[in-house]
């Protein structure tokens, strides 16, 4: 029970950063193409990474009660998949199938890059 209490306060943290970094870069960019979604997806990646590398990294007793708070809930709740699929889709059905497919290029591409870079980061931090 403790476990799922983590989770949900850290996934209701990171749903609200997420609508914040939508908020503004819907001010800064407009609608035209998702560029909150793709933030969120590739930050949100490489915070995994380097959140991921670090645990592996310590030897405390509290790592599964962080891992529980912060990679489950906060970065679950911060990155978007669902999100993702669902901006693909409009751009698809409103005829901007070249954009939808950058898009899901960009999405995949650049978090995959993400989630290795924050993984060498601490790899370096922590040898």
């Amino acid at each position: 029970m403790k476990h799922l209490l983590l989770v949900m306060l850290g996934g209701g943290l990171g749903a609200g950063a997420r609508h914040l970094v939508a908020l503004f870069t819907i001010r800064m960019f407009g609608t035209g193409f998702p560029v909150g979604t793709l933030t969120v997806n590739v930050v949100g990646s490489f915070a995994m990474g380097v959140l991921i590398g670090w645990l592996v990294k310590s030897d405390f007793g509290h790592v599964q009660t962080v891992r529980y708070f912060l990679a489950t809930g906060v970065l679950g709740g911060f990155t978007t998949f669902s999100a993702f699929s669902l901006d693909t889709s409009v751009l698809w059905e409103r005829g901007d199938t070249h954009l939808a497919l950058i898009y899901v290029l960009a999405s995949v591409l650049l978090s995959i890059m993400a989630v290795f870079a924050g993984l060498m980061i601490m790899r370096q931090v922590a040898s």
